[in-house]
């Protein structure tokens, strides 16, 4: 994850979402405890389908800090996964990025289509083939840990979210505020007219 701050206004956020074809850890779905993987694909066909994808922290969606709809959420899949691109106005968020507080992403899906494998001696494997994009989330106080997962029905009772979570062990904060000197005019005057300047 990529955090570049641009003044208390203007915040980029970059990174991974979820890696493709990469085994999670022991996970609760609807067939029970399992190991998952999302497959190549999936991604990319719910970033077709999808109206619109909203960016939330910590999957409280009262508070919309991004979005699909107006481009300052963008989703795309490529070779390693669901990569985003967020720009945060917020100054709050901005402030909790500084701070480094950011510390992971997650992402709701729901229509899921998906095949379980047995295996003798480990958890079966579900292999999702395809979802629906619900929401992606910043984490701040949640434990972002891809085990961290929930199911939810929604209000209206017409489908099964279920959430993922990952840390992310490599945040880079960039902060591209300009850094202003405090010192009084005069005192700043008298500095350079006293400055040997060999």
């Amino acid at each position: 994850m990529k955090i570049e701050i641009r003044g208390d206004n203007m915040a980029e956020i970059s990174g991974y979402v979820n890696a493709t074809e990469k085994k999670s850890r022991p996970v609760i779905t609807p067939h029970g405890k399992v190991v998952e993987e999302i497959e190549p694909r999936a991604f990319a066909g719910a970033i077709e389908r999808a109206g619109n994808v909203t960016l939330s922290v910590d999957h409280d969606d009262t508070h919309i800090f991004a979005e699909t709809r107006n481009n300052t959420l963008t989703l795309t899949e490529d070779d390693i996964g669901l990569h985003a691109d967020v720009q945060i106005t917020d100054p709050d968020l901005i402030a909790l990025a500084r701070k480094g507080k950011i510390r992971g992403w997650s992402f709701g899906m729901y229509n899921v289509v998906d095949e379980l494998e047995a295996r003798a001696e480990d958890l079966p494997l579900r292999k999702v083939k395809a979802l629906d994009l619900d929401h992606v989330s910043l984490i701040v106080n949640k434990l972002p840990v891809y085990s961290a997962t929930s199911v939810e029905v929604r209000a209206d009772g017409t489908e099964d979210i279920e959430t993922r979570a990952r840390a992310d062990e490599n945040v880079q904060i960039v902060d591209h505020t300009p850094k202003y000197d405090n010192t009084p005019y005069r005192e700043r005057v008298e500095k350079i007219k006293n400055k040997n300047w060999r």
